[in-house]
Formats: C-alpha cells, sequence, structure tokens
C-alpha cells in the first residue's frame, strides 16, 4: 500500500474526514483542520523546490490549521506519527494538568522519552522537567505523560543590564495524550526556578503555526526559512543537505516561527 493509501486507510475511518484534491495534491479534512501527505521521491533538488511549493500553495487554500506530513516521517516514527496524527482528530487521553506534578529528570529519562515521543527526539539542553500524574486518573500513578527541555542561558548587555534568554528547545506529550494546561504548568516551573528574562522558541509550520505558544503569552518575531534535506530510502532518515554531491532523495521542509517570551522588569 502507497504511502498516502496508508493514510487513507487510518483517517478515513472517522466519518468526519473526508478527502479532497487541491491543487493537484491529496488532501485529508474535517471541519477545523486539514492533512497534506507529501511523498518523498524528488532525485533532485530542483525537484523537491517544485514539490515545496505545490504544496505551501495548497496550504494556503486554507483558512483552518493544516499539518504538512512528509513521508520519512511517516516511515521512520510510524506509530508515534499515526498516535499523533489521530489526536489532532481529537482521539486521544485527555488529562488535565492539574492532577500532575512537575519534577527535574535527567538526560537518559527525557532522551528515551522524547525518542519515542517528539518527531526531533532528545536535544542539547541544560534542563529537563517531566510531568508526572500524581494519582491514577485514566492512567496509573506516576506515570510521565510529558516532557519539557530547556537550554542553558545566553547572556548580553543591554544599555547595562545583564539579559538572559532561554530556548524552549522541546515539549511533547505521549502522542495520544493531551495534557490539558501541560505546557503552561511546564513553563510555569521552570519560570519560578530559573528566573529568566526571556524564553525564546520555535514552533514547527509542517504541525502548528504556534497557537498554544501564543496562549501562553509568547509573541511571534518572524519565520526561520525552510531547509534542504536528504532522505535515504532505505531507513528514511533524513540529512541536512550540505554541498554537491549527496545522494538519496531530497526534501525541502516548510520553515518555523520564531516565538519570544518577555519577562524580565527591564523590557529590552
Amino acid at each position: 500500500m502507497s504511502f498516502t493509501g496508508e493514510i487513507r486507510k487510518l483517517l478515513l475511518k472517522n466519518e468526519s474526514v473526508r478527502e479532497t484534491l487541491v491543487g493537484g495534491n491529496v488532501v485529508f479534512e474535517s471541519e477545523d483542520l486539514a492533512v497534506i501527505p507529501v511523498p518523498i521521491s524528488a532525485r533532485t533538488l530542483e525537484d523537491a523546490i517544485a514539490v515545496h511549493d505545490s504544496i505551501l500553495k495548497t496550504r494556503q487554500q486554507f483558512s483552518k490549521p493544516v499539518i504538512i506530513l512528509p513521508q520519512d516521517r511517516w516511515m521512520s516514527s510510524g506509530a508515534m506519527t499515526r498516535s499523533r496524527l489521530l489526536a489532532h482528530f481529537h482521539a486521544f487521553t485527555s488529562v488535565f494538568a492539574r492532577f500532575c506534578e512537575v519534577r527535574r529528570i535527567d538526560k537518559p529519562t527525557a532522551a528515551a522519552f522524547l525518542s519515542d515521543c517528539h518527531s526531533y527526539g532528545d536535544a542539547s539542553c541544560r534542563y529537563r522537567y517531566g510531568l508526572f500524574l500524581k494519582r491514577d486518573y485514566k492512567l496509573p500513578k506516576g506515570t510521565m505523560v510529558a516532557v519539557s527541555e530547556f537550554s542553558a542561558p545566553r547572556r548580553w548587555n543591554k544599555d547595562g543590564v545583564i539579559v538572559s534568554s532561554y530556548e524552549w528547545v522541546r515539549y511533547a506529550s505521549l502522542p495520544d495524550v493531551r495534557v490539558v494546561g501541560g505546557m503552561g504548568k511546564v513553563l510555569k516551573a521552570f519560570i519560578k526556578e530559573v528566573q529568566p528574562d526571556d524564553i525564546m522558541t520555535y514552533a514547527d509550520l509542517e504541525w502548528s503555526d504556534g497557537r498554544a505558544y501564543r496562549e501562553l503569552g509568547f509573541e511571534a518575531e518572524g519565520e526561520r526559512g525552510s531547509v534542504d534535506f536528504t532522505v535515504d530510502p532505505v531507513n528514511w532518515y533524513r540529512f541536512p543537505l550540505r554541498g554537491e554531491g549527496a545522494s538519496g532523495l531530497y526534501y525541502r521542509n516548510f520553515g518555523s516561527i520564531k516565538y519570544r517570551l518577555k519577562l524580565g522588569a527591564f523590557k529590552y
């Protein structure tokens, strides 16, 4: 079965989802969400750019949120991607953050969780937090339902005041679990412990426009452009394109939006 066929089989079980063709691209949509699968078969960068531009034009036809789902993510992290996709169509277990507590965790614990629950896996960081259920509530007490990672500070002198800025590098919940208020609870714990002047982060435009960050008070600071990759068609791992002579398939992603939350009393 083809990549698009597998998505069709998964999503069309939901009677609220229908399949359409927009700008020559297959789209699966409900009233409040659209998903555009992106088969990866380009043998040249020029072909990958043409696919990117076609998908971009299709996405611009929608006023509702759009998920762009490239084939390599589906093939290399299938179980996580399937659960995450279904969760966007409201097939998830809802857990309230008020029934959870935030605790610092070590690198192996964070890395193991993010390997299973985040598209980009673990990252280099200074602070790692887990969100744990305080009691039996849909899942057993003590279950770690989400993980966040924050960077070490970057500091600079602004008119005689030292500004300490941190990056929110990762946030992920269990793929089939939605932690209501989870991001806010972890963010609050980090701010209380570290007292940053600001926190910046990126929203991956293949999955989100950053609405969750805006609801937490972050403000957009512009976009980070698309990145070109080569993709191994055997294991479906992607690698940033570096110079000429690359082998494999080609893919251009859709960039991200940079967000910043300013917290210090000195608003630079």
